[in-house]
């Protein structure tokens, strides 16, 4: 075994070890006045949807939930959701006599606002607030969307609760009826995400450095909050480790693979002179959710298992993986998700 190697392993576990043995309790907020989620009224709390399904317009509040709830289709006389949405849509309590939404945005938990987007077409979020928080020893990141104003700066310290903005309807595709704030928590997959973007998107400008939406990923806050309300001691790994592995991933053993050192609990096991790469495993969304060390080399991304099931993958997985059973792959837009994970590779 290297020394280099030896190294390696011993930041790993020492790092493992001290997220472990700091996991802090969190507290989480509702981030508006409207707390119906917390007495289980869904239609109060969600902003409702335009849904089309085989020409049947409906308008369900079901489509403001987080996860695969918009854009159904029908396969063999199933209804499978197809688009996934990556937070939850808070629809106003109060509007003026213009209807326009009166709700503060405020934050979730103690943090630091890290980006501040305050131009509206820039991002289909419109203006939107990035606040990091510190859990474990590891950043999430809580993101509010559509405001109507930013009432917050990069660099500020905030408490639980301090306004970020005010609640409206700026980004594509939302109108003044369909006000709401969006609002997520996620993993940052990268710090070299602009170099990635910018060999992948040439032609796009990144208007948001690190804080794009494509290196955010996002998990499941409505539930977090309300798992939280049943174990207070509840922590975010504990969590994601009882969220489903849909599809896994052997990515190479890269210097530049930076989720086992941001997201150290993610790892099992400890490093070991055999690896020869890692094994990824992600949720339905692309969440990644565990990490593990594997003999098998690979020069680049390779799908390693994908959850059996009778409809082709890119309708479950947000096109990253596509086809079914020995057919399945990962797609190109897949391939670049993936090489995200390890870039500049």
């Amino acid at each position: 075994m290297s020394l280099q190697w030896r190294m390696s392993a011993l930041i790993f576990l020492v790092m493992i070890a001290g997220a472990r043995a700091n996991e802090e309790v969190i507290h989480l907020a509702l981030p508006t006045d409207n707390t119906a989620l917390l007495r289980g009224d869904g239609e109060a709390f969600y902003q409702f949807v335009e849904r089309n399904l085989q020409g049947v317009v409906s308008y369900p509040w079901q489509g403001g939930q987080y996860g695969f709830v918009r854009d159904p289709r029908v396969f063999g006389g199933e209804t499978v959701y197809t688009r996934f949405h990556e937070g939850m849509d808070i629809k106003p309590m109060r509007r003026d006599e213009r209807g326009e939404p009166l709700d503060e945005v405020r934050a979730i938990a103690d943090g630091k606002v890290v980006y501040a987007s305050t131009q509206a077409g820039t991002s289909n979020y419109g203006r939107y607030v990035v606040v990091e928080h510190r859990w474990g020893g590891c950043s999430y990141y809580s993101l509010y969307a559509h405001l109507s104003l930013v009432a917050a700066a990069a660099g500020e310290a905030v408490k639980q609760g301090d306004k970020l903005g005010l609640m409206g309807h700026t980004g594509e595709g939302i109108n003044r009826e369909r006000a709401h704030v969006h609002v997520e928590l996620n993993l940052l997959l990268s710090s070299h995400f602009e170099g990635w973007h910018a060999a992948h998107f040439p032609s796009e400008v990144n208007h948001h450095g690190i804080y794009n939406g494509i290196n955010l990923a996002g998990l499941d806050l409505p539930r977090l909050i309300l798992a939280l309300r049943q174990n207070p001691s509840l922590t975010i790994p504990a969590f994601l480790g009882k969220e489903e592995a849909f599809y896994k991933v052997l990515l190479p053993n890269s210097p530049n693979f930076e989720l086992p050192r941001r997201y150290p609990w993610m790892v099992e096991g400890s490093p070991n002179d055999k690896s020869a790469s890692w094994e990824v495993s992600f949720a339905r969304s692309g969440l990644p959710l565990r990490i593990k060390t594997d003999t098998r080399a690979v020069s680049a991304a390779q799908l390693s298992w994908l959850k059996p099931g009778s409809v082709d993958a890119r309708y479950l997985t947000r096109e990253n993986v596509a086809g079914r059973g020995q057919s399945a792959h990962l797609t190109e837009s897949g391939k670049a998700l993936m090489r995200l994970l390890t870039f500049p590779d």
